[in-house]
C-alpha cells in the first residue's frame, strides 16, 4: 500500500498544479512498467476519488492543520489519507500506518520525524473526530459538494431547480454503457448472450445497454470481433440526431476518438470523412474503425475551423459539429476537469466554437443539417451559443429533436449518461 500511496500522491500532485490526469497516469504507468493490475486499480481509483471529493477533502485538511503546508506533495499525501479513511476498504490503520511510512520519503532525513508526526496526528485526530468535522466541512457550498464555486453559482443561476441534483450525478461513479454494432448482432441476442456471461444490462433506449456492474472491455463477449462498443448513452444519441441516409456526404469534425464516427457508419452506407486537428487522436479514429470493420472515405487531419486547409469544395449533406468545450457534463469521467478549469475558459471556448460553426456552415450544402453538439452544461457553450450564431444566420433554422423537445436540447447528467447539449440546424 505504501507504494500506491506515494504513486497516488504524485498524481494528485501534478494535476492541482495543472495537468490532465489521464496523462500524468499514463506517464506513471511508464514509469513504473512493474505494477501489478491490482497495484494500478488502487492508484486510479484513490487518484480518481481524491479529485471527485477534493472539496470536502481539502475542508477536512484545513480544518484538522493549524496552519496551511507549503509542502505541497506532504499535503496530497494528507488528501490520499483522507480519501482512503472516508472512502475505501482498506484498514484505517494501515491506511494511517502505511501513510506514515510514505511519508519519510517527501523530506529530508531532519525533518523525517516531524512530518511523520504530522501525518499520523492528522489521520488519527480525523478517525476520532470524523462526524463532527464532516459536519463542519458541509457547512461550505465547496465542501459539501466538491465542485469550485464559481461552477456551483453557474449551475445554481442556469438550472435553479436541478442544480443539486447535477452536482450530485457529477460525484457518482459514471456507468459503463454499451453500444451495439447492429451491422453485426442485434440488441436482443448481444444482451442475452451478456446474460450467458453472468454480465446484466438494461436496455436505454435504441442501441444503448448499461451493465449493472462494470467490466474490462476484454472481458466483453465480442468486443474484438467488433460486436460492440463503449459509448454513453448520451452521446449515441449523436448519430441518429444527424439523420443520415445511405450515399450522403457526411463530415464528422472534430471526429476523435472516433465513437460517433462509428455510429454513422453502422447506422447508414454515408460517405464520411472524418476530421480532427490532432494526427494521433486521427489514428484511433482508425484503430476504432477498423476493428468494428468500417470504413470512412476519409481520414483527415485538419482543423476545423479552417476549411481552405483540407476541404476539397464539395458540399456536405450532413454535418456532426461535436465541438470543444469545458466538459463540464462529463466531470464525473474526468472529475480533474472541475479543478483545472476556470471561470474565463468559457469565453475562449465560446469564440472558438462560433469560428468553427461559422466556418462549417460555408462547406454544408443547401437543405443540409448539422448537428452543434457539446459534453457541456453551461448555456454559454450550448443554447446562448446557438442564439448567437441564428442571430448571424438568417439561413439557418433550428428543427426539433426527436424524444428530447422537453428538454431544449439539453442533456443533465444522471445515473443513465452524461451532460450533453444537442441542436439541429438546417440549411434553408
Amino acid at each position: 500500500m505504501i507504494k500506491t500511496q506515494h504513486i497516488a500522491t504524485a498524481v494528485v500532485s501534478k494535476v492541482l498544479a495543472g495537468a490532465s490526469l489521464t496523462a500524468v497516469l499514463q506517464k506513471a504507468w511508464r514509469a513504473h512498467p512493474t505494477l501489478s493490475g491490482q497495484q494500478r486499480g488502487a492508484i486510479q481509483d484513490i487518484s480518481y476519488g481524491v479529485l471527485r471529493f477534493y472539496g470536502q477533502l481539502d475542508a477536512l485538511l484545513k480544518l484538522l492543520l493549524n496552519k496551511p503546508l507549503q509542502h505541497q506533495d506532504l499535503r496530497c499525501l494528507l488528501l490520499v489519507g483522507l480519501y482512503q479513511l472516508q472512502y475505501s476498504k482498506a484498514s484505517p490503520h494501515a491506511v494511517v500506518d502505511h501513510a506514515v511510512s510514505a511519508s519519510c520519503s517527501l523530506s529530508h532525513s531532519k525533518r523525517s520525524k516531524e512530518v511523520s508526526g504530522l501525518v499520523n496526528a492528522v489521520l488519527r485526530n480525523f478517525m476520532r473526530q470524523r462526524t463532527a468535522l464532516l459536519a463542519q466541512a458541509d457547512e461550505s457550498e465547496v465542501g459539501r459538494h466538491s465542485h469550485p464555486q464559481w461552477w456551483i453559482n453557474k449551475l445554481r443561476m442556469q438550472y435553479p431547480h436541478n442544480y443539486q441534483a447535477v452536482l450530485e450525478a457529477d460525484n457518482q461513479h459514471p456507468p459503463m454503457t454499451l453500444r451495439i454494432n447492429r451491422r453485426k448482432i442485434e440488441v436482443a441476442e448481444y444482451q442475452k448472450r451478456l446474460y450467458e456471461y453472468s454480465m446484466h444490462a438494461q436496455l436505454l433506449w435504441d442501441d444503448a445497454l448499461i451493465l449493472a456492474q462494470p467490466v474490462a472491455v476484454e472481458k466483453l463477449p465480442g468486443f474484438t470481433e467488433g460486436l460492440v462498443s463503449v459509448q454513453d448513452a448520451g452521446a449515441q444519441l449523436a448519430a441518429p440526431l444527424l439523420d443520415a441516409h445511405d450515399g450522403m456526404r457526411v463530415l464528422d469534425a472534430c471526429a476523435a476518438p472516433g465513437g460517433k464516427s462509428a455510429h454513422l457508419l453502422e447506422l447508414a452506407d454515408v460517405e464520411l470523412t472524418a476530421l480532427d486537428h490532432d494526427a494521433v487522436r486521427l489514428s484511433r479514429v482508425a484503430q476504432n474503425l477498423s476493428r468494428l470493420e468500417l470504413k470512412a472515405h476519409r481520414l483527415v487531419c485538419g482543423d476545423a475551423a479552417c476549411p481552405a486547409g483540407w476541404w476539397d469544395n464539395k458540399l456536405f449533406d450532413r454535418i456532426l459539429a461535436d465541438v470543444p468545450c469545458s466538459a463540464s457534463g462529463v466531470v464525473r469521467r474526468h472529475p480533474d476537469i472541475k479543478w483545472l478549469r476556470r471561470e474565463s475558459d468559457l469565453p475562449q471556448f465560446a469564440a472558438s466554437q462560433q469560428k468553427i460553426l461559422d466556418a462549417l456552415w460555408q462547406t454544408l450544402a443547401r437543405d443540409g443539417k448539422l448537428l452543434y453538439a457539446t459534453c457541456s452544461v453551461f448555456a454559454e457553450e450550448n443554447k446562448l451559443q446557438v442564439a448567437e450564431f441564428l442571430h448571424h444566420h438568417p439561413d439557418a433554422c433550428p428543427l426539433p429533436l426527436s424524444g428530447m423537445e422537453a428538454i431544449d436540447g439539453q442533456l443533465l447528467p444522471d445515473f443513465q449518461h452524461d451532460g450533453f447539449f444537442y441542436t439541429l440546424l438546417h440549411k434553408s
